[in-house]
């Protein structure tokens, strides 16, 4: 009883899911994705080893039309399953069973995989495509982005309660060690999709990477700002106040530049 959309940018090596019903705490279900491997949405009567069994079988080279194949035919109620990946190729697949409550459906472009069941209508599918591919910006953003279109485009017609969000990219997770770039979850909200975008602003405020020509040298009088502005704050140390306020990821190696995005908190702070 949800509507999903799996999808990749192979640019920027991402692959992700992002998912909205009303079913409680839908993202410990159905959004799984692996950095550099692929995504898997799995709904409907879900069968939850569709996410960690396919994401195996797309690394050990499958793909997504292969994965899904291989996962219904091991499957003992493929007539109730619904089911979206893609694959490192940015190759899709997507299956809507028979016994899916109505409406039901999907589709599958370069790039992503779009399905949904006890919809509104297909104007569900295609409000989710149609943003998703019409959308400029990072993954994330467009998955966000297209996830609302189909919400408002009527969504699951039962009602709206729980939305959530995964980004992998391998090496892109805190501390530079795991794929886990994202992994937003609003598990019971009376409309949850504005409010995972609301987090998307606090992730990306906290966590975001600015680029490094952007960074400001910290010399002369913005260093001595910088200081007198820290020293305001009772902490003895930019890394120190940085770190109480969440933003160690936003800080310069060496600490000899500065993140305008830093900059600015730290003077409104």
């Amino acid at each position: 009883m949800t509507f999903s959309l799996a999808a990749c940018d192979l640019e920027a090596r991402q692959w992700g899911v992002a998912v909205a019903s009303k079913f409680p705490s839908v993202g410990a279900f159905c959004p799984w994705a692996r950095g550099d491997v692929g995504a898997v949405a799995t709904q409907s009567f879900v069968n939850i080893m569709f996410g960690p069994d396919g994401l195996d079988q797309l690394e050990a080279g499958g793909t997504a039309e292969s994965v899904l194949e291989a996962l219904l035919a091991a499957d003992d109620q493929p007539q109730e399953r619904q089911l979206g990946i893609v694959d490192a190729a940015g190759g899709s697949a997507t299956y809507t069973g028979p016994g899916c409550f109505d409406w039901a459906g999907g589709t599958a472009g370069p790039c992503y995989a779009a399905q949904g069941n006890v919809l509104a209508g297909p104007q569900v599918i295609d409000a989710l495509v149609e943003t998703f591919t019409g959308t400029s910006g990072t993954l994330a953003e467009r998955l966000t982005a297209a996830l609302l279109a189909g919400d408002r485009a009527g969504g699951d017609r039962r009602g709206r309660q729980a939305a959530a969000m995964v980004v992998r990219q391998s090496g892109g997770g805190y501390g530079g060690n795991n794929d886990i770039l994202l992994d937003l979850r609003i598990d019971d909200h009376a409309d949850p999709v504005p409010e995972l975008i609301r987090l998307l602003g606090i992730h990306t405020l906290l966590f975001g990477k600015t680029p490094p020509e952007e960074f400001l040298p910290l010399e002369g009088e913005l260093e001595g700002e910088v200081r007198a502005l820290v020293a305001g704050t009772g902490q003895r140390s930019l890394e120190e106040w940085a770190a109480v306020e969440n933003l160690e990821e936003r800080l310069w190696p060496d600490g000899s530049r500065i993140d305008p995005v830093v900059l600015g908190l730290l003077r409104e702070a």
